[in-house]
């Protein structure tokens, strides 16, 4: 077994491995990735977990700190430049350190310029820069990428990988991708592309299997023999822990043959196997595998300890009778291990183990440990803290932590990850009891979740108006609402593009009465803006003659109040009233016969789309510009 020999010419491959849990996915990508030791290639390995499917970029993220080198113990200045070298062996490009340093949270501590991007633009450079990496890679020797459990990758990491499927069809890349059935990747009629569905085991194979693990033949009676495989229903795991199981204990196979026969599905053979083996483990042990499995498939030796509070010794005991019975895996030594699951498999049943009332407590005390003494997952991975939070019961503390990881990921251009962190903390929000102050964090929330849906699906997308919706009936029963005129101005985009013009007029006109009740120049702008494009759609220029009575509706007066304000104050708005308010000036100026004074303000606004200073601050200048031609 070796590299195919297209890598030799350049070309890739992919093969993905579908199989139910248990069958044997990660055994063959590692059975595969051994008989390659004495071949030269570069190695990436990359692992999605439940407990990550919405942490943007997770895998990719893990395996540059890996591939890197850092330590819990480093200084920034340390990790920058442990950074520094990796991405140096690959040919980077001048910017490519600082990107990566920000998607890993190190900072650069003034060693490179500010990024001034766009949070959509800073994502597409990214990854061109991990691809550049993996390039660069491949230009000195093969590459094997491995990439286990894709059911679990975030969104955005699905979205590099379909990048990288289409550049490794040009490397020398061979890359393996293992997932669950219900899973389909989108890359499986491309032709460089191969699938392998791996099927349960047939009887002849499960008896082959357990007589492999038994060694002695003496050992297992026929009758016996037959149960397990009987039990078991061909799946790998399933029959490996059932053996050992019998294997470690002369009243196993007793009690294994004592579940009833309506009790005989093979998830429940595998808990009382596993059972068996942790009870004969010890106390300690047990209770190191349920910590375990709940801080995740995979964990660092000083985050459990700092949960465990028990002595170096006891601790390094319970791990190492985990890791000698084959239910932990463990890389590297203490108090730099990492230690993962066998199987996602073993972690569930060892976290099924826990009453309700232990998993909130354990659960309380992962949340507390990572808030006060694991800073850097605050900051970096606020929805592991919003999961543990929401498991122990502590509703206000996950909302709060769904409301960070859900910002966090708005300004990374990660939205589906937004969207699912903001869901979550509105679905949280219901359990508290109704009160003014927790419609006013409804509101909030509820337009948190509008921007990534919007980035997602447009304004004219149904979801997207009925989240305009909610957050404008929410703002009316909260009259003093600060969030009221945001939700007013969701409301009135997402009807723009959805619902009849009148309709879209009259809202118009509640956000510029709102606006003029509030006094807010910048506000006021934004309305001029908005009801001056609902009349314009609707045929009524008159609004754009040059001279209107005070207090009423003038797009010159929006361009005018504008100019006196900082372009900051409109970042939340996603454009400048002054720009569109004379985009649509000059159009309606053109119409009503004055195609000179119309073609000034249009070119006006788009000298002011292009101007240097608000390259960043406006994503949407595109847009006006091809509105404008």
């Amino acid at each position: 077994m070796g590299l195919p020999t297209s890598l030799a010419t350049g070309k890739g491959q992919v093969v993905l491995i579908s199989a139910e849990p248990g069958i044997g996915k990660s055994r063959l990508a590692e059975a595969f990735r051994a008989s390659l030791e004495s071949e030269p290639r570069t190695q990436l390995r990359y692992f999605c977990t439940p407990y990550h499917q919405d942490s943007a970029l997770f895998p990719f993220i893990a395996q540059l700190e890996r591939a890197a080198g850092f330590q819990r113990d480093d200084t920034p200045c340390a990790r920058l430049d442990k950074l520094e070298a990796l991405v140096a062996a690959n040919t980077p490009e001048d910017g490519d350190v600082p990107l990566l340093a920000e998607m890993l949270s190190v900072p650069t501590d003034g060693r490179y310029p500010a990024l001034d991007l766009t949070p959509q633009r800073k994502k597409e450079k990214t990854f061109e820069a991990l691809l550049r990496q993996l390039a660069g890679s491949a230009h000195w020797q093969p590459v094997l990428m491995i990439v286990e459990d894709l059911h679990w990758a975030d969104p955005t990491s699905r979205d590099l990988l379909d990048l990288t499927v289409e550049q490794t069809e040009r490397l020398p890349v061979l890359l393996i991708a293992t997932f669950r059935p219900e899973f389909r990747p989108p890359w499986i009629d491309q032709p460089h592309v191969t699938t392998l569905s791996l099927r349960h085991l047939a009887r002849a194979e499960s008896e082959e299997l357990v007589r492999g693990l038994v060694g002695n033949p003496d050992v297992l009676s026929g009758e016996l023999l037959g149960e397990i495989v009987e039990r078991t229903d061909g799946v790998p795991l399933f029959l490996e822990e059932l053996t050992k199981a019998l294997l470690e204990s002369d009243n196993a196979g007793a009690q294994i043959r004592a579940i009833p026969p309506a009790s005989l599905a093979v998830p429940a053979t595998l808990h009382a196997s596993l059972m068996a083996r942790l009870d004969r483990l010890g106390s300690a042990a047990k209770e190191i595998a349920q910590m375990g499995a709940a801080i995740g498939r995979e964990f660092s030796y000083d985050r459990l300890a700092a949960i465990a509070r028990r002595t170096e010794a006891e601790l390094r005991g319970a791990l190492g009778r985990l890791v000698d019975a084959g239910l932990f895996i463990q890389r590297g030594a203490p108090p730099q291990a990492t230690f993962v699951f066998k199987h996602a498999l073993v972690q569930d049943a060892a976290y099924s183990t826990l009453l309700r009332s232990q998993r909130q407590e354990l659960h309380a005390c992962i949340s507390k440990v990572l808030e006060g003494e694991f800073l850097d997952t605050v900051d970096t991975q606020p929805e592991i803290l919003a999961h543990h939070f929401t498991q122990a019961g502590l509703v206000e503390s996950a909302i709060e932590f769904w409301h960070r990881a859900g910002v966090r990921n708005v300004r990374r251009s990660a939205h589906s990850e937004a969207v699912t962190h903001f869901a979550c903390a509105l679905e949280l929000l219901d359990k508290l009891p109704p009160s003014q102050q927790r419609d006013e964090r409804k509101l909030e929330l509820t337009l948190a979740l509008a921007i990534p849906l919007i980035a997602i699906h447009g304004f004219g997308s149904l979801r997207v108006e009925e989240c305009a919706l909610r957050a404008k009936e929410l703002s009316d029963k909260l009259l003093t609402s600060s969030h009221r005129f945001a939700a007013h101005r969701v409301a009135w985009n997402s009807c723009l593009l959805r619902q009849a013009v009148p309709k879209t007029v009259a809202l118009g006109r509640d956000l510029f009465r709102l606006a003029d009740a509030d006094s807010s120049p910048a506000k006021l702008a934004v309305a001029h803006r908005a009801l001056g494009y609902s009349l314009f759609i609707a045929g009524e220029l008159l609004v754009y003659r040059r001279r209107t009575p005070r207090g009423q509706q003038n797009p010159r007066r929006g361009v005018a109040l504008a100019e006196t304000i900082s372009d900051h104050e409109f970042t939340v708005y996603g454009e400048h009233p002054g720009m569109v308010c004379r985009l649509y000036s000059g159009q309606a100026k053109v119409l009503m016969g004055l195609p000179e004074t119309g073609l000034r303000l249009i070119e006006a606004a788009i000298e002011h789309a292009r101007h240097e200073r608000t390259r960043t601050a406006w994503p949407g200048r595109w847009v006006l510009q091809r509105i404008a031609r």
